[in-house]
């Protein structure tokens, strides 16, 4: 470790006699920048990217030995820690948490242990845009600090949805940092919205049943015993995140099924265990932070004893996942709780409004409750897919093509045709937001005719992405690029171009064309001859038969709802 005197590095949380003041981002980077120049041997801090602030995402590593590259740090047995702060400025007890935290890590001889064992990476503040933006009112539902971050970007973008469609250089920055650590443990400080209760942090997992097996055993069995414990220990009794279907969490609570837009739900795409700690809005913000400040040690003192068996588990989730096959795309909540929890809640009532005389919700602070409440913990998939062998994508879907290796995707330009069997989806059918969300209209309930596998050709210059090539990002490649998949660049609107016709005829015209065409095919005129028999509104309608007759002929265009990207089966060209 440095030699060099101590600092009297403290943070404007800990100058605060109230501890009801988060660091500015000027702050929080200058506390960073001379701890880095205290600890030049021990911490790193480096710009890791733009964002659409104009400001550099920031990455500080602490390493016990100077270790500050993954594959020095992995070669010595080391499992990577990385914390993620102010996704949601006004949600910033992570930002200060952290703060402290590294300090601590590098001058007091209780944490500089860990640092032998664990390598820890710190994003001091991901939504800068939103961080700038600071105010006291926006978070109206919250108990401190005085003044806070925005939960938009710069572009009024929640960050924490855009970790698969990365419209925002935060994310795009994010993106090319978590693929160079690839973190074993992924942590995103995080404040609740929502019931009151008698805890000050809650805890949402990775759902265990959408990691692999090995991950998702020593994630329920191993993992989160001890961080319950820890924090046991630490006087912080903790729970599941609260979230439930009823009025009250008594109705039971539900684990949330973050999907790959969310930070988990992305880590967990390349076998990283995700938390999102989430403090309760209505506790004082001095023990919110001091909460996070102890469940972030509590981490840290978890994974480096742990961290034999962590590894062996990722290492066994990569290994099943370069043999994995087939591939969920979707899931859902059982109906059956998995069990029970005893839940530390308050009595709820209802009373005359305020504001309206109708009858609202209240929590009794003053009838605090011990009780077991259904916890519904277990998920299946409901949409499941055979990956092909690779997937072929057009040169023209810049926009993909440069997402995919963004997120670590091999791409091999063809340097000449390609021909050979594949399968084409056409999209039949798909719902839409009637409004935007997040400057998409996302679309869902996809559904796909699938023609069987044929000869296809594609032009040099196109990409192939070979499934065998892909290592931890395979599943990342399946779930972007099928179009059913619960965040997939269809589902994102990234290939809206195809679901608008661009040809089609003036009926007077077609009339006599669609007509000389059944003459001369007299299957197709039997076909909608049946068509008609089973669909009385078809018979009835002249021009619905018309319509009909033209999706059945050569003159129907061809690349409408057609989804571009082929799924190759077969051997790739070497």
């Amino acid at each position: 470790m440095s030699s060099a005197p101590a600092p009297p590095l403290t943070t404007p949380f800990e100058r605060d006699p109230r501890h009801n003041t988060t660091a500015t981002y000027a702050e929080c980077i200058a506390f960073y920048k001379e701890l880095a120049a205290a600890y030049p041997a021990t911490m790193q801090l480096r710009a890791a990217g733009p964002t659409d602030s104009g400001q550099p995402l920031h990455e500080v590593v602490l390493s016990a030995d100077g270790t500050f590259e993954p594959g020095a740090s992995r070669a010595k047995g080391r499992p990577i820690l990385f914390i993620q702060n102010g996704i949601h400025p006004g949600e910033p007890e992570g930002i200060d948490a952290s703060m402290m935290l590294a300090r601590d890590l590098l001058r007091s001889q209780k944490y500089r242990p860990l640092l032998q064992k664990v390598t820890v990476v710190i994003i001091p503040a991901y939504n800068i845009d939103g961080m700038l933006n600071r105010n006291s009112t926006t978070r109206v539902n919250q108990n401190g600090p005085a003044e806070y971050g925005f939960r938009g970007n710069a572009r009024h973008l929640d960050l924490n949805r855009d970790f698969v469609k990365q419209d925002s250089r935060n994310a795009r920055s994010f993106a090319a940092l978590f693929q160079k650590w690839r973190p074993e443990i992924f942590v995103d400080t995080h404040t609740s919205n929502g019931a009151d209760y008698q805890y000050t942090m809650t805890i949402i997992p990775t759902q265990h049943n959408k990691l692999a097996p090995a991950l998702g055993t020593y994630l329920q069995d191993k993992l989160l015993p001890a961080l319950y414990q820890g924090m046991d220990q630490k006087h912080w009794p903790m729970t599941p995140y609260v979230d439930f279907e009823g009025e009250t969490p008594e109705s039971g609570l539900r684990a949330f099924l973050e999907s790959p837009r969310y930070s988990t739900g992305y880590a967990a795409l390349f076998n990283s265990i995700g938390f999102m700690p989430e403090t309760h809005m209505l506790k004082p913000f001095g023990p919110r932070v001091q909460a996070t400040y102890d469940l972030l040690t509590t981490y840290l003192e978890t994974v480096a004893s742990q961290a034999p068996a962590l590894l062996a588990a990722r290492a066994e989730a990569d290994r099943a996942l370069a043999a994995q096959t087939q591939f969920p795309l979707a899931w859902a909540l059982d109906e059956q709780p998995s069990g029970t929890l005893q839940f530390r809640g308050y009595e709820a009532g209802h009373k005359a409004s305020g504001v309206s005389g109708q009858p609202r919700l209240y929590y009794d602070r003053a009838r605090p409750y011990v009780r077991p409440v259904k916890f519904y913990n277990n998920a299946h998939a409901t949409v499941v897919v055979q990956a092909p062998d690779a997937y072929l994508i057009p040169a023209e879907w810049t926009e993909i093509l440069d997402n995919l290796r963004r997120n670590g995707i091999v791409l091999r330009e063809l340097p000449q045709p390609l021909t050979g069997a594949a399968e084409t989806y056409t999209i039949e059918d798909y719902k839409t937001t009637p409004r935007p969300y997040e400057g998409h209209y996302l679309h869902s309930q996809v559904k796909l005719a699938t023609r069987p596998p044929a000869t296809a050709t594609l032009p040099a210059g196109a990409y192939l992405a070979v499934l065998a090539e892909q290592g931890p990002a395979k599943r990342y490649l399946v779930e972007a690029l099928e179009p059913q998949a619960t965040d997939s660049f269809f589902t994102w609107g990234f290939f809206d171009s195809i679901l608008q016709q661009k040809e089609h005829y003036s009926d007077y015209v077609f009339e006599d064309l669609a007509a000389d065409y059944l003459a001369q095919n007299p299957a197709v005129r039997q076909q909608l001859d049946a068509a008609k028999a089973a669909d009385p509104a078809l018979a009835a309608s002249g021009p619905a038969q018309l319509e009909w007759v033209y999706q059945h002929s050569p003159y129907v265009e061809a690349g409408y709802r057609r989804y571009p990207v082929l799924r190759w089966l077969g051997a790739a060209p070497h």
